[in-house]
């Protein structure tokens, strides 16, 4: 039987990436019809795969963006831009609309949009808070992580027994006299329908008793009714970056000084990326699991709701950083959110940033004396250190918590 996940866009997607395989455009549903540009396709062939299926570009697919479904292509165009700029992105988006005409449109993603979608293509994550599950699984993603490791395994077996990139016909003939595992999707499900309607009589007691408990609950404590959805996904929270030259973090070296303890200077990691995360472990909001943190060096793509997730904002001490950010006032900005200065070692912090006062962390890391010289960043981590535990008094103070974010800060 197919399955919903055997025509899902969004799977076929991430299975063909976990395996290496084309995922072709074309303007046929044919199987042999040939690559075409993508402002002149309406399929996206999947040719590598079991039943070699070919979906409808612009059909819609379970990844949301405000409340609305993003089709194929658009999914598409992402992932084929999930390395440029975010000017050069949109400057892409603009020119391919003007070729598709009437044909479509691309629809614009935002940069944590696109940073979440290619994350879960990619298979480094296994959850999205934009992706909704299959029909029928209250955990899509975690179906469609199964699916694709599923194809990527099997990929895997063919090349090794075979010796070579596609599986020979008298092994092939042989694995299907192979007893197939089911999974937790299938396992339940037998050769016939099974009727369970006599569960419900069983379980009535309990649930009327459970009913009658969170009644006494609510009744002893009337602040409980106001929280009757289900807990979301805590989102993740967000670091601004300077975007000036003089910066000496940037996003091509703040991986490694944030999360290894290493300064480098910036123009050594020669990085195009807009964005990028971070990981580190808050004991005092959740000990169990790192939170991820997204890196940006500005707020052209923000939207209102993410200025609540800035739990840091790094400066030069150059006011016009903050031309576009909903405080561009400094001193109204660190009133909401904490400010990191990052300069050399020895030298004074530029008039500005003396004058924020204590909203505002002043750091200095020896000079950098080149390559060969790692004995002499031993401070870096003491930096680094001083840092994160300026960032996790914020995020304490402004109400994160182990599965939520503060609504306001």
């Amino acid at each position: 039987m197919t399955s919903a996940a055997d025509h899902d866009g969004l799977v076929l997607l991430r299975q063909s990436i976990a395996a290496s395989q084309p995922f072709i455009p074309s303007a046929s549903a044919d199987a042999s019809a040939p690559e075409v540009p993508l402002a002149q396709a309406t399929h996206l062939r999947f040719p590598e795969h079991t039943a070699a299926v070919t979906v409808p570009i612009d059909s819609a697919t379970r990844f949301v963006s405000n409340d609305k479904s993003v089709d194929l292509r658009s999914i598409y165009f992402a992932w084929l831009n999930r390395e440029v700029a975010i000017p050069e992105y949109n400057a892409s988006a603009t020119k391919l609309n003007d070729e598709l005409g009437a044909k479509g449109k691309v629809q614009n993603l935002g940069f944590i949009e696109r940073l979440d979608l290619i994350t879960w293509l990619e298979g480094a994550s296994e959850e999205s808070e934009y992706i909704k599950p299959l029909a029928g699984d209250k955990d899509g993603s975690a179906a469609g992580a199964a699916t694709a490791a599923k194809a990527g395994a099997v990929s895997s077996a063919a090349q090794a027994r075979s010796g070579r990139g596609t599986m020979d016909p008298r092994l092939a003939s042989i694995y299907n006299g192979e007893r197939k595992m089911g999974d937790r999707n299938t396992i339940l499900r037998g050769i016939k329908p099974t009727d369970f309607s006599h569960v419900r009589k069983l379980a009535a007691p309990f649930i009327q008793k459970k009913s009658q408990s969170s009644g006494n609950s609510i009744s002893a404590n009337p602040t409980l009714a106001l929280n009757q959805k289900a807990p979301s996904r805590r989102p993740d929270p967000i670091i601004l970056l300077s975007p000036s030259a003089s910066s000496l973090l940037r996003l091509s070296n703040a991986r490694s000084f944030l999360e290894d303890g290493k300064f480098g200077p910036p123009e050594a990691g020669d990085s195009t990326a807009t964005m990028l995360h971070v990981q580190r472990t808050i004991k005092a909001i959740d000990p169990n699991r790192p939170l991820r943190f997204i890196l940006v060096e500005g707020s052209e793509q923000f939207k209102p709701e993410y200025w609540n997730r800035v739990v840091a904002v790094f400066t030069t001490g150059q006011t016009w950083q903050f031309k576009n950010y909903k405080w561009s006032d400094a001193n109204e900005l660190f009133k909401h959110t904490l400010g990191i200065y990052v300069g050399w070692r020895g030298d004074v912090a530029p008039d500005n940033v003396q004058g924020w006062g204590h909203r505002v962390l002043s750091t200095g890391v020896d000079r950098w004396r080149g390559e060969g010289h790692d004995d002499s960043r031993f401070r870096d981590k003491e930096i680094v250190e001083q840092i994160w535990k300026s960032i996790e008094a914020n995020m304490r103070s402004r109400g994160w918590r182990k599965d939520a974010a503060p609504a306001s800060i």
